[in-house]
């Protein structure tokens, strides 16, 4: 009887081993973009997780250790962040500057702002987002246009996440 339980357990084990290592099968980004009627204020937030965003410094900052506590790879992560992301409005593009970066257990966050004219809200929004595509090759990143009460989403593969993706005009 104990013998069975013994087989019973090795073998359930055995099956069960495998899950950990198939929980994460893919790679990801979350970006929201909101533009301010009122103001023209434009705020970008980006989530990564940590466990896509550490091994990424390795390819990001070769120099530096691939750590999320070693400040040149934060600094090198910083840049590529900056230059792997953009929005234009109306054919304009809007200059970003990040503002606040979280560096938690489970997911790396970015806070970006700009400026645009509250005119120009309503206008066509032009996106590029291959972050992390050129290190993942299944990275899928998605990104959530809010503006007058409206959310619009974008999905960048990796395959075509270089090529910039618009939300059209909208009649306010």
């Amino acid at each position: 009887m104990i013998r069975r339980a013994v087989v019973l357990m090795a073998a359930a084990g055995l099956l069960l081993a495998p899950l950990p290592a198939a929980a994460h099968r893919g790679h990801g980004a979350l970006s929201v973009v909101e533009l301010d009627a009122k103001t023209g204020a434009v705020t970008v937030s980006h989530r990564v997780p940590a466990h896509d965003a550490e091994p990424a410094l390795a390819a990001i900052a070769p120099d530096a250790q691939t750590s999320l506590d070693d400040p040149e790879a934060v600094e090198a992560l910083k840049r590529y962040m900056a230059s792997r992301f953009s929005v234009s409005i109306s054919g304009q593009p809007v200059a970003l500057t990040l503002k606040d970066m979280t560096l938690g257990a489970d997911e790396v966050r970015f806070e970006y702002a700009g400026m645009t004219s509250p005119a120009d809200i309503a206008g066509a929004v032009t996106v590029r987002a291959p972050l992390f595509a050129d290190i993942y090759g299944d990275q899928v990143n998605q990104v959530n246009i809010r503006r007058l009460g409206v959310t619009r989403t974008l999905i960048f593969n990796a395959s075509d996440a270089a090529d910039p993706q618009t939300v059209d005009a909208i009649v306010p």
